[in-house]
């Protein structure tokens, strides 16, 4: 296997933020980022975004997302000027491709002629050759042993904090950190959305079942003896979640079984989802979009983890945000080593939770300080 290292392109460093920080490039007024993925993929890409906009004030920052990230941008205050939904492609944005399709894209990109090309989509395999068809001026990203190479490469390496991953891809293009994680506000129209409701001095806890891999998602029992204790504890307890999960959120609902806990699944749009997260008090949740979305927000959250994901995306600090990690290592099925992962393992064909021994009382015991911190610093 090829020996990975930093590709400076010719720059030399200036500084230091996660990792080396290399020259800005001269005369850019345009830069385009790749991030295709989920709710929580964008925003590990926000602290670099930032970055990118405070290092060239004067430029416009174009992300190249899909449709949740246009939405989700379209709710709140962010360093991005514009979102391009991406084309479906292998690798990038799964889905049937049409070479018609893409052609038309990349002649658009070219069209636009970017001076800086970011890539903060994986290693590189796929997305290096993307990024390189957009005929940046300067091309920058990580790269695994199989990945093209751009001008300035940082090596990827599977385990390493997403957002820091994106920051040293940043310092590449000169961009020194601004914040470490995400920071977001909602916009306007999205204080005012449907979500408010209830009684406003009551703790309202928000509760996010879902995650994309089954096996981070932690029971529905527990999830619902969470919500039942939060409810007896006089918190209003909402549990949202996508349309795919909107039979969860009612099993548990269900299970909970008392008026102050109810399903808010499927029924919200980006603007209302921003709303309710940001109305709460604290948010408990899987290793999942909505709960990093509630961290950039500053809302408190309570994270049910493997213990292999709190290494690339827990929560940095601990006086908001609590973390329980599930510490196995292999599937309950068949034995499978499952810290192995990306490509240099197969993963195996079973969906066991990997958090299923996380207890119910030490996370309510978390909800219950961050909820009374959240009362105090209001009635201070």
């Amino acid at each position: 296997m090829e020996q990975l290292t930093a590709e400076f392109g010719g720059a030399e460093q200036i500084g230091v933020g996660v990792g080396p920080v290399l020259e800005k490039f001269d005369d850019v007024s345009r830069i385009v980022v790749l991030r295709g993925g989920g709710l929580g993929d964008l925003l590990f890409a926000v602290p670099a975004m930032a970055a990118l906009k405070a290092a060239y004030p004067a430029s416009r920052i174009t992300l190249l997302g899909t449709p949740i990230h246009k939405a989700l941008l379209g709710a709140v205050e962010s360093p991005v000027d514009e979102v391009v939904v991406l084309p479906f492609a292998e690798g990038v944005r799964p889905g049937e491709e049409d070479a018609g399709e893409l052609d038309r894209f990349f002649a658009d990109m070219r069209a636009r002629h970017f001076d800086v090309a970011v890539q903060l989509h994986g290693g590189g395999r796929y997305s290096n050759p993307f990024l390189l068809r957009l005929g940046a001026r300067h091309t920058v990203g990580t790269r695994t042993a199989d990945a093209a190479s751009l001008e300035r490469t940082v090596p990827y390496l599977y385990y390493q904090h997403e957002p820091l991953r994106a920051l040293e891809v940043a310092g590449f293009a000169g961009a020194f950190p601004v914040d470490l994680e995400a920071r977001l506000a909602p916009s306007p129209p999205a204080a005012t959305s449907q979500a408010r409701s209830g009684d406003g001095d009551q703790p309202l806890v928000v509760i996010h079942p879902g995650a994309t891999d089954p096996r981070r998602r932690w029971p529905a029992a527990k999830f619902a003896e969470l919500a039942a204790a939060c409810a007896a504890d006089g918190s209003r307890v909402v549990i949202i979640g996508d349309s795919t999960e909107q039979e969860l959120a009612a099993e548990i609902a269900s299970r909970a079984a008392s008026a102050a806990v109810h399903s808010a699944a499927g029924e919200l749009e980006m603007a209302g989802l921003v709303a309710l997260l940001a109305e709460a008090g604290v948010v408990v949740a899987n290793d999942s979009g909505p709960r990093h979305l509630a961290q950039a927000l500053g809302v408190p959250t309570v994270g049910i983890f493997w213990a292999g994901n709190v290494i690339n995306a827990g929560a940095l600090g601990r006086s908001l945000h609590r973390v329980h990690a599930s510490w196995v290592t292999a599937c309950p099925t068949c034995g499978i080593d499952v810290t192995q992962v990306g490509w240099t393992a197969p993963r195996c064909v079973h969906d066991d939770s990997a958090v299923a021994g996380i207890g119910v009382t030490e996370v309510y015991e978390d909800v219950r300080s961050l909820t009374a911190t959240t009362f105090a610093k209001q009635d201070a």
